[in-house]
């Protein structure tokens, strides 16, 4: 990874991750000529992404050193969500029906499996690569991943506590998970911009999640308006006061639960990630933004409130992004193909599930980044399909921390078995 990028102010990387959303968006509106042939093969959410992973492939900047995935993760993220929620649909989201949670299930299953699995295939060509023994054990390091690619960071925390892989080895594990949930995230975005096909491929039927977003677009309508200065600083008024109170609300929980419940501070419980200040604080926003649908707030969605939202989850977009390095992909190939053919059969088994049960591309898409990726990937995903779907991701990664744990030690527990 590019540890020395020529610009470390995050005032002038801020600057570059704007150059590219506004080019994108620029180029993305010319209806005719090259761009618009262009964007009809390479969707303009997938260049948001990879034009900052090009500027750190390139050295010119580096999420290493930068702070904006940080902030943009911390308060961005949690005002985009309540914004987006303002308008929320409880009883269309519910008539989403069973779909969701399959898919989410399946891509957790595909997780456990996988490891296993990608550990014996990639045993017959390259034993040593999956090999190791006591603390160097490979297969420990990547419990870790599973932790991660089922829960979020903190998960992976608690794998790493449990099976005390190597440190010295330990980001060789990293560098797996950002390099190819990052490809994974990249193909995702692309597969967005032809979801109509894919859905036609799949025999999906979208019929809810169409009524859902009709439903939000209609509303919108009919309370729609020309947008004051005053409308503004009220939606950012609530957002980023929604943004404080979850903050301080995520810590107030999370240090009752460590100072209260001494089975929160053991790394090694299946409990340690619900004292995750980020989960409790997604978990807040989220519970405040659909408390919010329920009031006069929720006209402010006639105001822009979602669009707003949006340039929120673009900024994200880019900050995330700019966590890819091209170039790492060939530092260390065994592992990168560990992690491929992993990541691979999660994704096969989420296709062959989503044809049997005609669940929409929506639902793979958002039920794989639920797993890998979490509370800061699921609804940046699922908000790329329109904004009222971000709830849908959010709710769908809790569900990914709460048994993050739990899906990592039994993966793990199965890697162990296969290794050599």
């Amino acid at each position: 990874m590019n540890t020395s990028p020529i610009f470390t102010n995050d005032t002038i990387v801020f600057g570059f991750l704007m150059l590219a959303l506004g080019f994108v968006f620029y180029t993305s509106s010319i209806k005719t000529g090259f761009w618009s042939k262009f964007y009809k093969v390479i969707p303009a959410l997938l260049m948001c992404y990879l034009i900052p992973a090009i500027f750190n492939s390139l050295g010119l900047i580096s999420s290493e050193i930068s702070k904006t995935y940080i902030i943009a993760k911390n308060y961005l993220l949690p005002a985009a969500l309540v914004l987006m929620t303002l308008s929320i649909d409880l009883k269309a989201i519910a008539n989403l029906g069973s779909k969701a949670l399959i898919m989410f299930f399946t891509g957790t299953i595909g997780i456990i499996l996988g490891g296993p699995i990608a550990i014996l295939i990639v045993s017959v060509f390259s034993p040593e690569t999956v090999g190791g023994a006591n603390f160097d054990a490979v297969w420990r390091g990547l419990a870790t991943l599973a932790g991660s690619w089922i829960g979020g960071g903190a998960n992976q925390t608690a794998m790493l506590e449990i099976f005390k892989f190597n440190p010295e080895k330990y980001g060789g594990m990293v560098l797996v998970d950002i390099v190819v949930a990052n490809i994974w995230m990249a193909i995702l975005l692309f597969g967005i911009g032809k979801k109509e096909k894919i859905d036609k491929w799949l025999k999906a039927d979208n019929t809810a999640i169409e009524e859902l977003k009709q439903k939000v677009i209609n509303y919108e309508k009919s309370v729609s308006k020309n947008p004051t200065l005053t409308d503004y600083m009220i939606m950012f008024g609530i957002a980023f006061t929604t943004v404080g109170l979850a903050h301080f609300g995520s810590e107030k929980v999370s240090n009752f639960l460590t100072s209260n419940f001494e089975i929160f501070n053991d790394k090694t419980s299946a409990l340690s990630s619900f004292s995750s200040t980020f989960f409790w604080m997604i978990s807040i926003v989220t519970i405040i933004g659909i408390f919010l649908s329920f009031t006069k707030a929720k006209k402010y969605e006639g105001a822009g409130a979602s669009k707003i939202g949006s340039v929120f989850i673009y900024i994200l977009v880019a900050t995330i992004g700019m966590k890819m390095d091209l170039g790492s992909i060939f530092e260390n190939p065994g592992l990168i193909a560990i992690g491929l053919v992993w990541m691979a059969i999660h994704v096969f088994l989420l296709i062959v599930v989503a044809k049997i049960i005609k669940a929409p591309y929506f639902f793979l898409a958002v039920g794989s980044k639920a797993n890998v990726g979490g509370a800061a990937s699921a609804p940046v995903v699922a908000a790329a399909f329109h904004p009222s779907l971000a709830t849908v991701g959010v709710l769908l990664a809790v569900l990914g921390y709460a048994i993050g744990t739990v899906g990592a030690l039994v993966c793990a527990n199965l890697m162990e078995i296969v290794s050599p």
